[in-house]
């Protein structure tokens, strides 16, 4: 379990060399874990660290400045929901899963954010949050729970706005569609 004084920090570039070596400096400048970094569709890079709140802040302050013109979009989020991470490293195993919500946005930022939200907005388990690739470089988030917890979470996490795509609630998902989800 995660501490909640915990932060994450992404940055997305639209060069990919600019991407690697602008993640080199934002790890020599603070104590920031390496979450993941990636190309992502369509020929982007992006960076996500962890840490504590102030190491967080400084490394990606780094970031912004050395990335410049070549920085698409950041994210910080401080004293983030203990599932965030798992959900976006590997996933989570879920024993008994119930309704299903995914939540599609058009930014792998807004996916994150709205991931987060998510955990904190209702007892759901986050599944997996889909960050850019092989998703055309969109954020994803497919998470469960009783059905009117995934209804509240996303109904809190997925605002209308700009960068949402769809989001679904599925009440009693087949069994097989399960299988290819979780």
């Amino acid at each position: 379990m995660l501490e909640m004084s915990m932060a994450i920090g992404v940055i997305e570039f639209s060069s990919i060399a600019r991407g690697i070596d602008t993640t080199d400096r934002m790890l020599k400048a603070a104590q920031t874990r390496l979450l993941k970094t990636s190309t992502v569709c369509p020929g982007k890079y992006i960076t996500i660290v962890s840490g504590r709140v102030d190491d967080v802040k400084s490394s990606m302050a780094v970031g912004r400045q050395y990335g410049g013109e070549y920085v698409v979009d950041t994210l910080e989020i401080p004293n983030i929901h203990a599932q965030l991470l798992p959900a976006i490293v590997q996933g989570t195993l879920v024993e008994r899963p119930e309704a299903i919500g995914v939540m599609e946005f058009y930014s792998v930022t807004a996916g994150i954010l709205a991931a987060d939200t998510a955990a904190k907005a209702a007892q759901i388990t986050l599944v997996e949050v889909k960050i850019g690739y092989a998703v055309g470089g969109k954020g994803v988030v497919v998470l469960t729970g009783d059905v009117e917890a995934v209804n509240t979470a996303v109904q809190k996490a997925a605002p209308d706005s700009d960068m949402l795509l769809k989001t679904s609630v599925i009440a009693r998902p087949i069994p097989a569609l399960l299988e290819h989800l979780l």
